[in-house]
């Protein structure tokens, strides 16, 4: 018969193997979901079944007059026509944050590619609730000057786009947009400022476009050129306010293969507002995410923007590349003169789909430093490529 000394180091002896067993199997199923997970990231086989791919981002932040703002950013790429082999990606984009402070922003946007790429559509619905910083108009406003303005803008826009030969298309579009503003710090450079619609405003734009398109690409581009006009009319429909004139836009874009995995990418932009009554929200931003990236959107805003940006992209494996870039750029009008900034940064690119090129972009970017004041900067994460 065993003792009871002999009984209690069987009992741990068996507890500690099956601790061990226990312990084993939960690193081993960690170990394969690592590996899965290791293969998936890095994988470098395309799907063969061109099928559409989802991609979820969280959307988080934190800044004085918001709050903490929390949301999803999601995007869904797919073929219009499986089966056809020349269509261009399509894509969907839904985004909504919400902060604590109440203030909201919901985006849906689609570009869709028909059969034979026959057809270009373009649309957008937009709601936003949301603060944004107003400096002033023209080149020469000072951060000290900064004034939080409440906006609120429901948006809804429609392009559509016929090819009439190989890599041309011919357009319309309409587009509609109702905007109200107040101060929220009464007494600040809005109150003083000598524009017009400081209260909001509507404005339909009623419009025609021009797209040359031979890119290989349409969501990571490596050769070919794009060349967009757009000119929208905004008839007097309401009040004396709202916006009565016309907007022309302008966007050029060259990519330039140096060899298989290094590009150069280039884009030119010009937009200009004019007309009889051109109220504040027609006017043109400066920064953003796309075009004059580390400027807040904004922080520079007139009737005219010409800006270019150059970016050379270093795929260094088919799931990773790198970029840097640079820009140039400024807005203008007869009653402020044009002073031009520069853009420059580096960034990381996340290639979650092979058979669609879509990316997961994460930029920093830098401006300028004005006297007395901190450089200017900016850090984005987004869905797809600037340009």
């Amino acid at each position: 018969m065993q003792n009871p000394d002999q009984n209690k180091v069987i009992k741990i002896l068996v507890s500690i193997l099956f601790i061990v067993f226990i312990t084993n199997t939960h690193i081993l199923k960690a170990q394969n979901i690592l590996e899965k997970v290791t293969k998936k990231v890095f994988s470098t086989s395309k799907d063969s079944t061109r099928s559409g791919v989802f991609m979820i981002l969280p959307a988080l932040g934190y800044a004085q007059e918001t709050g903490a703002e929390y949301g999803i950013a999601s995007n869904y790429n797919f073929y219009f026509n499986k089966k056809d082999s020349s269509i261009r990606s399509s894509n969907i984009l839904l985004m909504g944050t919400y902060t604590t402070k109440k203030q909201s922003n919901i985006k849906l946007q689609s570009d869709i590619w028909t059969d034979n790429n026959d057809y270009h559509i373009i649309s957008e619905l937009r709601y936003r609730n949301w603060p944004s910083n107003f400096y002033g108009i023209g080149m020469d406003t000072k951060k000290i000057d900064e004034d939080l303005i409440s906006q609120k803008l429901f948006r809804a826009k429609l392009e559509v786009e016929k090819r009439m030969t190989s890599n041309y298309y011919s357009g319309v579009n309409i587009q509609y947009d109702y905007v109200q503003f107040h101060d929220r710090e009464p007494g600040g450079i809005f109150d003083q400022a000598t524009v017009i619609g400081k209260n909001g405003g509507q404005q339909l734009l009623l419009g025609i476009s021009q797209l040359y398109d031979n890119r290989n690409h349409v969501s990571y581009t490596t050769k070919g050129y794009y060349a967009r006009a757009k000119l929208a009319y905004a008839p007097k429909l309401w009040t004396k306010e709202d916006f009565e004139g016309a907007n022309f836009d302008a966007d050029i874009r060259g990519f330039f293969p140096i060899n298989k995995k290094i590009t150069l990418a280039a884009q030119a932009i010009y937009r200009a507002t004019f007309g009889k009554t051109i109220p504040y929200y027609a006017y043109r931003d400066l920064g953003g995410d796309m075009m004059m990236r580390g400027y807040y959107i904004g922080r520079y805003k007139d009737k005219n923007y010409l800006a270019s940006q150059a970016e050379l992209r270093y795929r260094l494996h088919p799931r990773f590349a790198v970029a840097g870039f640079t820009g140039i750029g400024s807005v203008f009008s007869k009653e402020y003169q044009a002073r031009f900034v520069p853009s420059y940064g580096g960034g990381l690119r996340y290639f979650f789909s092979l058979e669609h090129n879509s990316n997961i972009r994460l930029d920093y970017a830098y401006g300028e430093q004005r006297p007395g004041e901190k450089r200017q900067s900016g850090f984005y994460l987004s869905l797809s490529e600037a340009f």
